[in-house]
């Protein structure tokens, strides 16, 4: 059996900004619309689908694997935009990126509060 994932709910409050801030920030294809949701593709086939709801949701974490190169960018623009960033998921090293296992990233948040990650090495072996 081969599984891949194909696609993930993103919940936010408002689901055109949602989609603009995450395809703007790593250089995504324009969002569409697909049914009810604004998706963002990504290179690997996955897309993310933002539905927009009324009522509390819980936050969630979504881990991006970008190149070198890319991470100096998106980082770049991060700080451009003078967005609160982290070493670590639990915020607690503010203002840093964090380096281990041949990886570097950085966490940050979306207009809607999830905990987004960039990172240059996967950590799934």
């Amino acid at each position: 059996m081969t599984v891949a994932l194909d696609h993930t709910i993103v919940w936010c409050r408002d689901q055109e900004r949602s989609a603009a801030f995450l395809a703007e920030l790593l250089d995504r294809p324009a969002p569409r619309r697909v049914g009810p949701f604004v998706q963002v593709e990504l290179d690997n086939g996955v897309a993310l689908d933002f539905d927009q709801v009324d009522t509390d949701f819980p936050t969630q974490h979504l881990a991006f694997l970008v190149g070198d190169a890319d991470f100096d960018r998106v980082f770049g623009r991060i700080r451009e935009r003078g967005m609160d960033h982290w070493a670590d998921p639990m915020r607690t090293r503010p203002g840093r990126t964090y380096e281990h296992g041949g990886s570097r990233g950085v966490y940050f948040l979306d207009p809607d509060g999830h905990l987004l990650e960039i990172l240059t090495a996967p950590t799934a072996a």
